[in-house]
């Protein structure tokens, strides 16, 4: 039986994007005074690391079910960063080109999440075998 080559975390996209992702919402997120800051960025900013300490994990999981549900948090973690990034727009926090960058990573990283999630399902349905990384 034949495995695929090993990909290391660093250089799985899904993994680069989210890392991308956590860096500029670090920029939004020091530009924010110690007020915003308390009220909405510490929340922002944990979701938006929550991406990708969850694909991280996922990543590191032996068994396939295990992964998907990693990538399922990471997928959630995203959609609450995107919360709190559109709640921070909304209340004019967000310098126009941070917020730009933020959503064009963001844009990349929704859809490549879901695909590795899709990919994992149809592994799933396919083999008996679990997911070795």
């Amino acid at each position: 039986m034949a495995y695929k080559s090993y990909i290391p975390l660093e250089k799985l996209d899904v993994y680069r994007l989210a890392i991308l992702l956590e860096e500029v919402s670090w920029k939004i997120y020091e530009k924010l005074d110690w007020r915003m800051k308390k009220i909405n960025g510490d929340q922002f900013i944990e979701s938006t690391d929550s991406v990708g300490a969850n694909v991280a994990e996922g990543y590191g999981r032996f068994h396939y079910l295990d992964k998907i549900r990693f990538y399922y948090n990471a997928r959630g973690s995203l959609l609450e960063s995107r919360h709190w990034f559109n709640l921070l727009g909304g209340r004019k926090f967000i310098a126009k080109a941070d917020g730009e960058q933020y959503l064009s990573i963001y844009k990349e990283l929704r859809p490549a999440l879901n695909a590795l999630i899709s990919s994992l399902m149809k592994i799933k349905q396919g083999s008996k075998i679990p997911l070795i990384s």
